[in-house]
């Protein structure tokens, strides 16, 4: 990924380095468990482990001679550690170090995301719980519907990236399997407990099959995750985007003092971030066909997945990394404005509680049907000639012979609306 959409902490996981150093954390661990099991000479590691360094240069430039990176690594390590290092991989084969390490970057990979996703949740958890009251209009086909609280639509955002850990949590779990079964997976050259050691010593899980390689339904799922995530991004991008529209201005990005909004019109200040969030999401998503279609492998293995993942490892996971906390930062420093809210709300001349209206006269003795094409009719007149829905309502005969002008009053009330918020925010903050 480029340095503009990368945070150091997760670009660090997909280096050079730190893949090298897994894989001699690896090779260390398997030969330590054959020391053990008395498979090589007891000191082995020590020597190797005292000598071996990772020098990248040196890798890639055998790897460019011999076309083949683990062995590049293993001569790279042989060159520095001199005889001991015969004992390394013994039994083992590439794919045994490759899975296992890929495996291993993605849930370091993932632990972060965890954490950005427990920022993202208390910015907006502050926020539903500041504006739990604050009216706004909903909007249902983007038109407006019925009152709701700007908490409240904070608050779906809130339970949805609560869904959102939960299924990276699982997905960290899938992922997080080590395999050491050598060729073709049989274990015919080695111990299985080799594996068990160093599934322990890494603090994964053993593969219980691995065909040679670990099976890739299990990274389809994780890069599926990531997929949702970037969705549930981009749902709350759009949202923001949508609300800071000049002609609605219910929230807006912040906007430094020094900040410009637009080369040629300097009056503009422009969803900009959110707007990023909305392209750096179809990037995210653009991974999962094709994990997806690295579960269908030939055989006990081959090696189509591969180019793929060296792409979609790094990049999908550092996108996501930048897109939370970006997301985050917009949530925290929103600019929120509960004046042009209920401007917005009153625009409308009421017509937003045609439903209260259409349940009293059903109450009162008219079918459904009729309710309906009354309330339906006042409504349009609103509509059209931007006239108070109450006055219409007040004026229509077959409404006030049925129901008192007291009662009607009643009917036009805020607080209707508003009377179960606290009841959604309690089962949805609860513990």
């Amino acid at each position: 990924m480029i340095e503009r959409y990368s945070r150091k902490e997760l670009k660090t996981i997909w280096e050079d380095y730190n893949k090298y150093s897994i894989w001699l954390d690896i090779e260390l661990a398997a030969a330590e468990a054959m020391e053990k099991l008395k498979i090589i000479p007891r000191g082995v590691v020590k020597k190797v482990k005292s000598k071996a360094k990772i020098n990248v240069k040196r890798i890639l430039d055998i790897e460019d001679k011999v076309k083949h990176d683990v062995i590049a690594f293993l001569t790279s390590i042989a060159e520095r550690s001199g005889k001991e290092s015969r004992y390394l991989h013994k039994g083992m084969t590439s794919s045994d170090i490759l899975d296992t390490c890929f495996n291993l970057q993605l849930k370091q990979s993932g632990e972060i995301l965890l954490k950005d996703i427990d920022e993202l949740l208390r910015s907006i958890k502050k926020q539903a719980i500041k504006h739990k009251f604050t009216l706004c209009i909903g909007r249902s086909h983007g038109i407006h519907a019925e009152p709701i609280t700007f908490g409240l639509k904070m608050l779906t955002f809130y339970q949805e990236f609560l869904r959102n850990k939960k299924r990276l949590e699982s997905s960290i779990k899938e992922i997080s399997t080590c395999a050491i079964s050598g060729a073709v997976g049989t274990f015919a050259n080695i111990d299985p407990r080799v594996e068990s050691y160093v599934a322990k010593k890494l603090k994964l899980n053993v593969e219980p099959v691995s065909t040679q390689i670990i099976p890739r339904d299990r990274h389809a799922q994780f890069f599926s995750t990531l997929g949702i995530i970037a969705s549930s991004i981009e749902r709350f991008a759009v949202e923001i985007r949508h609300l800071q529209r000049t002609e609605v201005l219910e929230v807006e990005e912040f906007f430094g003092k020094k900040q410009k909004g637009s080369s040629a019109m300097p009056h503009k200040k422009n969803p900009i971030l959110s707007e990023n969030l909305t392209g750096l999401s179809r990037l995210i998503r653009s991974s999962v066909v094709p994990a997806l279609e690295n579960v269908a492998l030939w055989h006990e293995r081959d090696i189509s997945h591969s180019a793929v993942e060296r792409n979609i490892g790094p990049d999908s996971t550092i996108t996501l990394d930048f897109a939370l906390c970006r997301l985050s930062n917009v949530v925290k420093n929103l600019n929120i404005y509960p004046k042009n809210m209920m401007k917005n709300l009153n625009i409308t001349n009421g017509i937003f509680f045609s439903q209260r209206v259409l349940i009293e006269l059903t109450n009162a003795g008219f079918t459904r049907e009729e309710s309906y094409k009354i309330v339906q009719k006042n409504a349009m007149k609103s509509w059209n000639d931007n006239s108070p829905f109450y006055d219409n309502i007040a004026s229509d005969k077959k409404i006030t012979n049925k129901i008192s002008v007291n009662k009607l009053k009643k009917l036009f009330n805020f607080s209707y609306h508003t009377k179960k918020i606290n009841i959604i925010f309690k089962r949805s903050l609860k513990k």
